[in-house]
């Protein structure tokens, strides 16, 4: 018999997760409201995705503190950058329809604004290179204004001209070379499309997305309509105090500027995902949905999306951060599950994670906790192993064995117990670091490298 969901609920709310600084290692169960009060966030906004459904969504806590009003399933939260992805998809559906091109020169489409030259050099910048932050632009991501500020046009955004509050986008690095997130490379796109159809912003993206779908709560309007207000929750950026004039205002739209539930964005999520899983065309079609997911210039960037996870696991993201507002959208590609979460503190930030990987747990999700097997590899291996290694820069390391066991001795360190997750890979009892064996052509180990916080370290094996 299928569990309740109430009972998914409260297993969910009751076991939080707390993460460390380990992978892997999770502090004690805490309770929602536990971590609520720990990261002084009023209110948690949360939809659940299951078998391709939604199957439930509940707010938790206050829309602002002090006030009595509660969070809903209702209450407008600020998305953050998952503001660019919801965007992507749209200019997805232009591609499909033949009315922009995704690897032609963006300054062909772009009139009121243009890529400026490099010292003479005009750089060749497309939309696929813009909403995989592969274009080489400036600009990680927008402060935004306070409600009584001057609020600048979108190109005195990308000419850095007053009252905007940050500086020119320009392009600094070779285009289509490398990954760099770039919330002033999706503005520039967020231009284009303006300029090409020749309508509002918000407008374009109620037309083409948010209408279709019956997404009534979704809005890119900035500032956001008066109308709006009563269901919208107050920013909190430190300490739990609500942010003058409850929110910020992000002329930077695409960037930046969706105003959402998480229901809306669950029902986004699940429309993808029925149209992967149907080859269908919905909102966009399947093939241009898996153009999207396909890794660009690195393999953790899609068109839009974050990619996650291999195979059966593979998940499609994105978070998001605006003043005082943090969320999280993660969607699986083959397997109906996903969870919006939303919150109105940027101190809760990593009870975002928290209140997934609850939710992961209690679902079963594939991918999000290890898996780890035994893994038995022979004592005459473990031995070709043992030695003495030393680097380029001079580092001494020794690994010795102990008939099944090897463990790492580096410098002055006390000897580090190698778990072995292949005959050649082995973590680290305790530490964030895994240790693998390089071998010549002939079989005969010549040297180890250490993998630690996207480092690596090679010391060559001392023969003799």
């Amino acid at each position: 018999m299928a569990k309740a969901v109430e009972e998914r609920i409260e297993a969910i709310i009751h076991r939080l997760l707390p993460e460390t600084h380990y992978k892997n290692k999770y502090g004690k169960e805490a309770t929602l409201d536990e971590r609520m009060k720990y990261f002084n966030t009023p209110g948690v906004s949360i939809a659940v995705i299951n078998n391709f459904k939604l199957e439930w969504a509940r707010g938790f806590g206050l829309r602002e503190a002090g006030n009595p009003d509660p969070v809903t399933e209702m209450t407008l939260f600020q998305a953050g950058s998952i503001s660019k992805p919801v965007f992507a998809l749209t200019v997805m559906r232009l591609v499909h329809q033949g009315r922009l091109d995704l690897d032609q020169d963006v300054n062909d489409y772009l009139k009121s604004w243009k890529i400026p030259s490099v010292s003479g050099w005009q750089p060749k910048v497309t939309l696929r290179q813009l909403l995989s932050h592969s274009a080489g632009l400036t600009i990680h991501g927008f402060p935004g204004y306070e409600t009584t500020d001057e609020i600048p046009t979108v190109v005195q955004i990308l000419n850095g001209q007053h009252p905007a509050n940050t500086s020119a986008v320009e392009v600094n690095l070779i285009p289509g070379l490398q990954y760099r997130y770039s919330g002033g490379g999706t503005t520039v796109a967020q231009q284009l499309v303006v300029d090409w159809l020749g309508l509002p912003f918000a407008e374009i993206m109620s037309e083409l997305l948010f209408k279709p779908l019956g997404l009534a709560n979704s809005t890119y309007e900035q500032p956001l309509p008066p109308q709006w207000h009563e269901f919208a929750a107050t920013a909190h950026p430190s300490k739990g105090r609500p942010l003058q004039g409850k929110w910020h205002v992000y002329p930077e739209m695409a960037a930046a500027g969706l105003w959402t539930t998480p229901s809306d964005l669950a029902r986004l999520g699940i429309e993808l995902q029925l149209a992967l899983k149907n080859n269908s065309n919905g909102i966009l079609s399947a093939d241009t949905l898996n153009q999207m997911l396909t890794a660009q210039v690195e393999d953790h960037m899609g068109i839009g999306f974050f990619l996650e996870g291999e195979g059966e696991s593979g998940r499609f993201c994105h978070s998001g951060w605006d003043e005082g507002f943090v969320a999280r959208f993660v969607l699986s590609k083959h397997l109906g599950f996903g969870a919006v979460i939303m919150i109105n503190s940027n101190e809760g930030y990593p009870m975002l994670m928290e209140i997934e990987q609850a939710i992961a747990r209690e679902y079963g999700w594939p991918g999000y906790f290890s898996d780890k097997t035994n893994v038995n590899v022979p004592a005459n291996i473990l031995n070709e192993y043992a030695g003495d290694f030393k680097s380029a820069s001079g580092l001494q390391a020794s690994v010795i064995q102990d008939d099944i066991d090897l463990s790492l001795r580096i410098q002055g360190q006390s000897p580090i117990r190698l778990s072995p997750e292949s005959e050649t890979k082995f973590s680290t009892e305790g530490l964030n670091a895994v240790v693998d064996f390089e071998r010549n052509g002939d079989g005969h180990v010549v040297a180890l490298h250490i993998h630690q916080e996207g480092k690596s370290f090679r010391a060559d094996k001392q023969i003799g």
